[in-house]
């Protein structure tokens, strides 16, 4: 862990500006974010498109050159990809010929990750919300090509799928998987997230309103990703679930409820002047 808690610098593409008293850029909370996250929305400009390309991939903070580094480091993030996918071709071959001088070379990415943890409601339809953790970040994405460097992601991203699943199964990856396979390696540039917890905010004047407290139910619904009971797939012959998987399962779902039930319970700062949606 870091002697100081280090933070990405703001700038005008991270900077949040509508209720940035939700906002944090450190690193930990953001890559802490990303880490928790199944999916990740990854988004960057193709050729003669007018479109932006926006994938699904799965992806994890680490660092192949200081393995034990935690989520409160300097790291990057690592994304699986299928070797002749666009993105990982335009990434193959990117060289920023438009880059300052000391500015990383690589395709530029944003990366957007978020979580809802709960169903906010409140008096009137414009003052619901959803308590929720959500991370950008943005940074340049190269094709991994040292062999040792991408088995060290495969097994970052893996184990990130399921606690301990890369040592519990057939490994290294033979030479085709290894070839069918890329691994992008993004360099982080600037990153923020924004958060929500707490229970509901309403206007002073429908807080007063008796009849209305006394015919609307308000509060919070805790949302929490569960994982369900392992189903044998058609060919497997181990008999019991094995302790590690059994394990993960518990231990995942338990904190995802207990996560969720804290932050409806967190009091929350003062509510804005605007209403409790969110922009940007």
């Amino acid at each position: 862990m870091p002697s100081v808690n280090l933070e990405y610098p703001k700038q005008p593409y991270n900077k949040v500006n509508r209720y940035d008293s939700r906002a944090t850029y450190a690193l930990e909370t953001i890559h802490q974010i990303v880490n928790a996250c199944p999916i990740l929305h990854v988004s960057f400009n193709v050729p003669n498109s007018p479109f932006p390309t926006i994938l699904p991939m799965i992806g994890q903070m680490g660092s192949f050159d200081r393995p034990s580094a935690d989520t409160g480091d300097v790291l990057e993030l690592y994304l699986h990809g299928y070797v002749s996918s666009r993105f990982v071709n335009m990434s193959r071959n990117a060289t920023n010929d438009s880059a300052s001088p000391g500015e990383e070379e690589g395709l530029p990415i944003c990366v957007a990750a978020s979580q809802v943890d709960g169903l906010v409601l409140s008096l009137t339809p414009n003052s619901h919300s959803y308590n929720y953790r959500s991370a950008s970040l943005f940074g340049y994405a190269k094709l991994v090509t040292d062999i040792e460097e991408k088995q060290y992601a495969m097994e970052l991203i893996t184990n990130s799928v399921v606690r301990d699943r890369y040592r519990h199964t057939r490994v290294p990856p033979n030479a085709a998987e290894m070839q069918s396979t890329s691994v992008l390696r993004v360099k982080i540039s600037a990153g923020s997230a924004k958060l929500r917890t707490g229970t509901p905010k309403d206007d002073t004047a429908d807080m007063e309103n008796g009849e209305l407290l006394d015919r609307v139910w308000t509060g919070v619904v805790p949302v929490h990703y569960t994982l369900g009971e392992p189903i044998p797939g058609p060919y497997n012959r181990v008999k019991q679930v094995p302790s590690y998987l059994r394990e993960f399962v518990t231990d995942s779902n338990r904190y995802a409820k207990e996560l969720a039930v804290e932050d409806a319970m967190k009091p929350m700062a003062a509510k804005p002047k605007h209403h409790d949606d969110d922009d940007d």
